[in-house]
């Protein structure tokens, strides 16, 4: 089937900023499909329809005109987080053709002067704000697509409680249009009533005391809630560092505790995904509790013992395995890993020490034994205190 399926991205200036070719794609559609905003700047007589409710319908709305000229209106760039991308996992990419338009992250990064190599591009748009915490750090030039008028504002907080108050902050709207309005500020004492559509930029400044949180596992154990049964910085580091996070991978993180691999594994690649299985009901709330407050919200929590806890989940990319191992615990890992998968078992009990030695005289991979000793008071002087050796065993599906 050729395209009937027509993406085509405007801008504040309307119809008038189409190329001549999209703007007579759009002038000849027999059905068009957007926003209540999109609608009020296109003429025609097309049947027109709006976004549908939920939105999750809109495949099969679009797939009920399939053989029509039918034109999806989306703002700026369709496959910059907006609805194309969106449509293409739905619908074959042969019967779609796309016109993108200038989008709201190239225009504000002129607005600013900014090289768009040199920044990180988000959206918060529908999504938790808490998503940006993760990409505070000095020195860093943000442009985030905000949910709405109240977004900006609690971004500032964000960063004020993490001593970067002294970041400028600016919110652009209506770019390209005849009500293009600019909003300039300091994260400490943003007061600014803004529109509900409109892009943030922000500049990050750091106070001599603000918070370091580098993308990279081993973070400071400080920065966690928990009851002190959890997988402390350097094993961590060490142990994110086997599990090799990956772009939109998912981890299975198997007795989770806090969530401290889960949440470090989440921040150290972009769109990673993470599943923790804790039966503890106060542990998946500092679990919780330390996703959100370290920019990753979208960790999913699991109640259940391990192994019938994994039954149901989708197939992971890498496995974690800090607590409750066994043969019954391995195998369902095992065999639900993807291939290529990673899988690092951290032991500390002689019990599971037993267990573990025995997987990998069975099925090879590699084994390490890590201790850290951290300098510590002993009367006036200071002395090594050793903490309690692991035993990780890590090894890849082939």
């Amino acid at each position: 089937m050729s395209a009937w399926l027509h993406i085509v991205g405007i801008g504040e200036d309307g119809i008038d900023g189409l190329t001549p070719a999209t703007r007579a794609v759009v002038e000849a559609a027999q059905v068009i499909v957007g926003g209540d905003r999109h609608h009020g700047m296109i003429a025609g007589d097309a049947e027109r329809i709006a976004w549908p409710s939920p939105f999750d319908t809109l495949i099969d709305v679009l797939k009920s005109h399939a053989g029509k000229r039918v034109v999806v209106l989306a703002t700026g760039d369709p496959l910059w987080y907006s609805v194309g991308a969106r449509i293409g996992r739905e619908i074959d990419p042969s019967e779609i053709t796309y016109h993108p338009q200038v989008g709201a992250f190239q225009l504000a990064a002129a607005r600013m002067g900014w090289s768009m190599a040199d920044l990180e591009t988000l959206t918060v748009h529908g999504r938790p704000v808490e998503q940006m915490i993760a990409f505070i750090q000095p020195n860093q030039r943000l442009l985030i697509l905000t949910t709405g008028a109240e977004t900006p504002e609690q971004i500032a907080g964000f960063l004020s409680e993490r001593g970067f108050g002294q970041s400028t902050m600016t919110v652009l709207a209506a770019m390209g249009g005849e009500n293009e309005a600019r909003f300039d500020g300091v994260a400490e004492s943003w007061n600014h009533d803004v529109p509900a559509f409109n892009t943030l930029a922000v500049e990050c400044i750091a106070a001599a005391d603000a918070a370091m949180l580098p993308r990279v596992p081993g973070l400071s154990d400080d920065l966690f809630q928990g009851d002190g049964t959890m997988t402390k910085q350097e094993v961590r580091a060490a142990s994110v560092a086997k599990l090799m996070p990956m772009r939109g991978a998912l981890l299975w993180d198997v007795g989770c505790g806090c969530g401290s691999v889960a949440v470090e594994w989440m921040r150290a690649a972009r769109y990673a995904r993470a599943i923790g299985i804790e039966p503890r009901a106060d542990r998946r709330t500092f679990a919780a509790n330390n996703a959100l407050a370290l920019g990753v919200p979208k960790l999913e929590l699991v109640d259940g013992m391990v192994p019938e806890a994994l039954a149901d989940l989708p197939p992971p990319d890498a496995i974690f395995i800090g607590g409750g191992l066994s043969h019954e615990t391995f195998e369902a890992c095992w065999s639900a890993l993807r291939p290529l998968g990673r899988l690092v078992v951290n032991a500390v009990t002689l019990e599971s020490e037993a267990v573990l030695l025995k997987l990998y005289a069975e099925h090879g991979g590699d084994l390490a034994r890590i201790q850290v000793s951290r300098a510590d008071a002993i009367g006036r002087v200071n002395g090594w205190r050793p903490s309690m050796p692991v035993t990780q065993w890590s090894l890849i599906k082939r």
